[in-house]
C-alpha cells in the first residue's frame, strides 16, 4: 500500500490497555501507520454489508455529530457500514482505525475494494491492524477473529443495522463478554436489515437515536455549541485531528516558511504539503507574507 507507511510489528506490550484485557490474543499484531492516542474514546462502529439508505443516512448523521470530541472510529473496512462509517470519521476529522479481516500485505490489500479507503485512512493518521500473517486471504474463520479485536479495542460498540442471522451481532456478543456498552440504533419493524439490531435491544442494549447519546455513553461531557463557534483557540484543541496534523499546528504557534516546516518536521514534502492545504481549506492554518501560521 503506497502511503509511505510501512507495516510494522505491534507487540503485546504496545497494545492499548483496553485490548490488553482480551485473553487468547497473538503475541503481536501488523500495523501500517499509528493508533491514536488512548486519550481518546474508542467506537467500533458496525452494521450490515447489505444496508439499507436509512443505514447509510443514520451512520453518516450520527459519526458527523462526534466531530469535535476525543473519539476514534473502530470498523472492519468492509463494504457496507464499515466503509461509510470510515469514510464519515474522515469528513468529520475525527482519527479512524481499520481492522481489514486479511493480511497487510500490497497484493492483498490490492484485491480489496476499499483499497484506497484504507490509504486514505492511514495518511490522516489512523492504522490498519491485523492479527494474521501478512499474505492471509479473508476467509469465513478471519472475521470473527477481527471482530472479536474491533470489539475488545474500544470502549463500546454501536450497531447500525443487522439482519436475524448478520456476522454484526459476533462483534456484538464479543462486546457483551468483555462487558463494554452495547449500542444499538432502532430500525424499522419492517426492514429484515433491522431484526437482529432490535433484537438485541430487546436483551438490553442501549438504544441510541442521536450522536449527543452515544458522546454520554462514552462518559464524555457535551461541548456547548456556543463555545464551539466562537471559543477559536480553545476548539483547536478540542477538535480532533490526525497526528501529523497536530504536529503541524503545533509547530506554527510559531510562524514559519513552508520551508523551514519541512526541515523542522520528518514528514515527505509531498504528504506534507497535502496536509497543509487540508488544514488551509478548513482555515485552521494561514499564509501571510510568506508565513505560515494558526489562524486565531
Amino acid at each position: 500500500m503506497n502511503t509511505k507507511r510501512e507495516i510494522k510489528q505491534l507487540l503485546r506490550e504496545d497494545y492499548p490497555y483496553l485490548l490488553s484485557r482480551v485473553t487468547q490474543l497473538p503475541n503481536f499484531m501488523e500495523i501500517i501507520g499509528d493508533i491514536p492516542s488512548e486519550t481518546n474514546k474508542f467506537l467500533c462502529v458496525v452494521g450490515s454489508r447489505h444496508h439499507s439508505q436509512y443505514g447509510r443516512d443514520v451512520c453518516e448523521k450520527l459519526i458527523a455529530g462526534l466531530s469535535c470530541y476525543p473519539i476514534v472510529i473502530v470498523s472492519g473496512l468492509a463494504n457496507g457500514i464499515d466503509s461509510i462509517a470510515h469514510e464519515s470519521a474522515l469528513r468529520a476529522n475525527l482519527p479512524t482505525i481499520a481492522f481489514p479481516g486479511t493480511g497487510l500485505s500490497e497484493n492483498i490489500l490490492g484485491q480489496a475494494r476499499n483499497y484506497n479507503l484504507g490509504k486514505r485512512i492511514v495518511e490522516s493518521g489512523g492504522a490498519l491492524i491485523s492479527p494474521f500473517k501478512r499474505n492471509q486471504n479473508g476467509d469465513d474463520w478471519t472475521y470473527p477473529v477481527r471482530n472479536r479485536i474491533m470489539a475488545g479495542i474500544s470502549h463500546a460498540t454501536l450497531i447500525i443495522e443487522a439482519g436475524e442471522k448478520s456476522g454484526t451481532l459476533l462483534t456484538a456478543n464479543d462486546a457483551a463478554k468483555f462487558n463494554r456498552d452495547l449500542l444499538v440504533v432502532p430500525g424499522s419493524i419492517f426492514s429484515p436489515l433491522s431484526k437482529g439490531a432490535n433484537n438485541l435491544l430487546r436483551e438490553g442494549g442501549i438504544a441510541v437515536t442521536s450522536s449527543e447519546e452515544i458522546i454520554e455513553a462514552l462518559g464524555l461531557e457535551l461541548i456547548d455549541d456556543n463555545v464551539k463557534e466562537t471559543d477559536t483557540n480553545q476548539s483547536l484543541f478540542k477538535k480532533t485531528y490526525s497526528k501529523d496534523e497536530e504536529n503541524i499546528i503545533e509547530e506554527l504557534e510559531v510562524p514559519m516558511s513552508r520551508d523551514e516546516l519541512i526541515e523542522k518536521i520528518n514528514m515527505p514534502a509531498g504528504y506534507l504539503n497535502a496536509l497543509l492545504i487540508e488544514l488551509e481549506l478548513k482555515e485552521i492554518i494561514v499564509e501571510r507574507e510568506g508565513l505560515l501560521m494558526v489562524n486565531l
